[in-house]
Formats: C-alpha cells, sequence, structure tokens
C-alpha cells in the first residue's frame, strides 16, 4: 500500500482510525516534548504492596481452593497479548514459535488454561488479542493445532511518520504500519465484542498476560488474592535483579500507579523502588466495560535506518484510573510467575525454570 486511502481500505477491518491519525500527525510535527511526569512522584508507602504466600503454605492453599471456586463458577478467563512480531526472534509471529516440547508460546497458555479447567470441574474461556500483523497467522495457528475455541480480537493500528509528520515510507516506498501498544486492550475487547461474550457466558474476571511469559499461568490462588484484596486492577510485580529496566509502582499525585520506565524523570532515583511490574494483572471485567482515555506517548524507532515516529499506549496506565492493588510474586524456580523470552537466547536459559513451573501441573 503506498496511499493513505489504500491504507484504509486495507487496515480499517484493524481499527484503523482516520481522526487519530490526524491527531498524530500533527503531533508528530511538534516540537518534542518530554514523556516525563511532572507531580509529585514517590515509592510506595510500606504494605502497599501485598506479597504472595509461598507455595505450599496453608494460606496459599486456602486461596487456591477459592480460586477453583470461582473458576468452577465460569467466572474466570485468560487474555494473552499476542500482537507482536518478534523482532529478535527473526520477525515471525511470537505466539507460533515453539517455546518448550515442540509447542508454541500460545500452546502452553491454552493448555495451562484448560488443564486449570479440568482440575476445577469448569470451563476457562481464552482471548487473545493479536494484531494487523499476526492475527491471520493465530488463526491459522490455532486451527492447525486443534486448540479449540479461542477469542481472537485485534488491537489497533497506525501508520509510522517522519519527524515532520509526513507519512512515513520504508525502502520500498510502501507505507509502515504499526499496533499502537498495548493500552488497546480495553478498547478493542469492547469493540471486538469479545468482552460482552465473556461477560455474557458469566465472566467476572480476567487474567491478562503477555504471550512470552509462560510463567505466568492461571493460578486460582492469583486469582482468589484479587478478589480478596478489592481492587478493579491487581498488578503483579517481582524484585528487581540488578540491570532490569521497566515500568514501577509508584506514588504519583498521591494515587498508587504503574509509571513506565520512560516516565521516570532524571531527577528521580528508580533504584529506590525495588520491584518492577511484570505487566500480568488480574482485571475486573465490568470495570474493563467502559471508554478509557489512556495517553498515548510519542515514540522515534529506527526503521530501515531512517528515524520514524510512532504513537503508542500502555495496559499499565489503566492503574491510573481506576482502583488498584499490588502483589509481589516470586521470579525464582518453580515457583515463579516472571520467565520472559525477548529473545532466542533467553528462551534457551529460561527452559528449565519454565518447564519447573509447567510442570506444578
Amino acid at each position: 500500500m503506498k496511499t493513505l486511502a489504500e491504507a484504509q481500505a486495507q487496515l480499517g477491518r484493524f481499527g484503523f482510525d482516520s481522526a487519530q491519525h490526524a491527531v498524530f500527525r500533527e503531533r508528530a510535527a511538534q516540537a518534542t516534548a518530554s514523556n516525563a511526569v511532572t507531580s509529585e512522584l514517590s515509592p510506595l508507602r510500606p504494605g502497599t504492596i501485598e506479597v504472595m504466600p509461598p507455595l505450599g503454605s496453608l494460606e496459599r492453599e486456602k486461596l487456591r481452593v477459592e480460586g477453583l471456586a470461582l473458576i468452577r463458577a465460569g467466572q474466570v478467563g485468560i487474555v494473552v497479548l499476542a500482537g507482536g512480531m518478534a523482532t529478535r526472534f527473526g520477525g515471525v509471529v511470537k505466539a507460533v514459535v515453539p517455546a518448550l516440547d515442540d509447542r508454541s508460546f500460545l500452546e502452553w497458555k491454552v493448555a495451562d488454561a484448560r488443564a486449570i479447567a479440568d482440575e476445577a470441574g469448569g470451563h476457562v474461556p481464552v482471548l487473545v488479542m493479536s494484531s494487523f500483523a499476526t492475527h491471520a497467522v493465530i488463526e491459522q495457528h490455532v486451527a492447525a493445532k486443534a486448540l479449540g475455541h479461542v477469542d481472537i480480537f485485534p488491537q489497533a493500528v497506525d501508520l509510522r511518520l517522519t519527524p515532520t509528520g509526513e507519512l512515513f515510507t520504508d525502502k520500498d516506498g510502501e507505507l509502515s504500519p504499526y499496533a499502537t501498544g498495548h493500552g488497546d486492550l480495553p478498547a478493542a475487547l469492547r469493540a471486538s465484542g469479545a468482552l460482552d461474550r465473556f461477560r455474557k457466558r458469566g465472566g467476572t474476571t480476567l487474567l491478562m498476560s503477555n504471550v512470552d511469559n509462560l510463567a505466568a499461568t492461571l493460578d486460582p490462588a492469583v486469582i482468589a488474592l484479587h478478589v480478596q484484596l478489592g481492587g478493579a486492577l491487581t498488578a503483579e510485580v517481582v524484585k528487581k535483579d540488578p540491570g532490569d529496566k521497566g515500568g514501577a509502582p509508584a506514588l504519583y499525585d498521591g494515587r498508587p500507579q504503574i509509571i513506565e520506565g520512560f516516565r521516570f524523570p532524571a531527577s528521580f532515583d528508580q533504584d529506590s523502588i525495588d520491584v518492577f511490574n511484570t505487566n500480568t494483572f488480574t482485571l475486573d471485567a465490568a470495570t474493563l466495560d467502559r471508554a478509557f482515555e489512556l495517553p498515548y506517548y510519542r515514540v522515534e524507532k529506527q526503521v530501515h535506518g531512517a528515524p520514524a515516529i510512532q504513537f503508542e499506549h500502555l495496559v499499565g496506565e489503566l492503574t491510573a484510573y481506576v482502583p488498584s492493588r499490588f502483589i509481589q510474586v516470586s521470579r525464582v524456580g518453580a515457583e515463579s510467575r516472571f520467565l520472559p523470552a525477548k529473545d532466542p537466547d533467553e528462551l534457551e536459559r529460561n527452559r528449565p525454570a519454565i518447564a519447573a513451573v509447567l510442570g506444578r501441573r
């Protein structure tokens, strides 16, 4: 596609919004503003973050029993974020990459949900947020692997721009689409009807995780703790290791919320916060069923050696809009809930721990 009209025709079914695109063009051409927060920012108060009881403890087992009851009642589903292309895996759709024992990341996610459903004696709906770049491949993969019913819905798409607000074209003169970030989740769930279908079946609670984090299993104890804590959103955090970067929970204008790493001002000591966000959330479905004006951030990328501007928003910023709670989970051994695989080397390093986590079943 070489023209805006062609892009609108091809990308319309993936949520390309001409009005939003026009806003992005205006913003791209403006002087670059900092994404850093400007109001009062501080670490969370002691006791704000709940620590997940360890495996084998009576408290953990009690939570597990309560969570299984919720699953048995048909109230729980999972959402898998699978809109990204795995550039560090060679530009393939990561959801279909073999992760362990020749089963793909998505196969493991589905198998985990189905195993817990069988244990509980209930049914766990599986929802997958795709993108223009991954939707068809994921549909084909689900059919080829006979994964049963998976509700696949696409996130939004836009077109990259030049730093002056013109349409960016690649080395072949083609326009360059991109997915606008996992902050699309609430709107995409509603626009596709996936959220409505889930709620009409009696669903109340969704566990959301990245497709490449196989340690973020459907743990009934996590679901029960979310209900017990009483927030609309429960975010999982882990202790930082040296070199870790990313979003983290902080007190911003008196409200506990996740601040993305690039939004911390240079003057703020990020090491004063000893945990960071894993992008695994437990969400109340009813709370998601409304419009959220999550902010879009200007991001500059190098595409084929040229600067390209895109605007993205992030699902963690829901914490600024809804009552949110935070639980600290493990990232160690069979108890880990955070074992991402951003590239083949990281996957290889984490495979033994991933196998141990999945072996808990």
